[in-house]
């Protein structure tokens, strides 16, 4: 399925304000949960170069998101989900910033990460948007969306018409 998503961001917490124009597909196998998780993630760190992977979902190695320069040096990476502490470290090899959204139980990863040996884990940023926040936001995708998004003190706001959904944006570290 893909999806269109006009967005107007606020980020009060970092004074970011962008309009974001994205079309997203949801591969057969993405639940809600995680196209959510990957547009929140988007748009939170949209940047120049930022782009979701170029092989999609099929390619286990690559970022779910990154800013890469025309030179190849990475910027940013970012992963949804929990990736294994092995990617974590290889992306912290390869990228100057890693990032983890995860719609998941975050300790599992945490403790992965910990007990893996993960090069700069302490740089890693893990967030986890409320799995119930996520859930009621599914209920309103369409084909055609126009979102506003407000972060300001970890929490979330989600404005699609005259309805609003907000959550907590829990940070973890490592």
């Amino acid at each position: 399925m893909l999806y269109r998503f006009q967005i107007q961001v606020s980020d009060i917490d970092s004074n970011a304000y962008k309009t974001l124009d994205l079309r997203l597909a949801q591969h057969p196998s993405e639940t809600s949960a995680f196209l959510l998780t990957r547009l929140i993630a988007f748009a939170l760190n949209e940047q120049e170069f930022l782009e979701f992977s170029p092989s999609g979902l099929s390619d286990p190695d690559a970022p779910a998101i990154s800013a890469t320069l025309p030179s190849g040096e990475i910027r940013l990476w970012i992963e949804i989900g929990n990736p294994s502490a092995r990617k974590l470290h290889r992306a912290t090899k390869a990228s100057k910033q890693v990032i983890v959204y995860t719609y998941k139980d975050p300790e599992p990863l945490l403790k992965e990460i910990r007990e893996g040996k993960v090069f700069r884990s302490e740089g890693i940023q893990i967030y986890a948007p409320e799995s119930k926040f996520l859930e009621n936001l599914a209920k309103l995708i369409e084909r055609k969306n126009a979102w506003d998004i407000i972060l300001q003190e970890g929490t979330l706001t989600v404005n699609v018409g005259d309805k609003t959904e907000a959550g907590d944006l829990q940070k973890y570290s490592v």
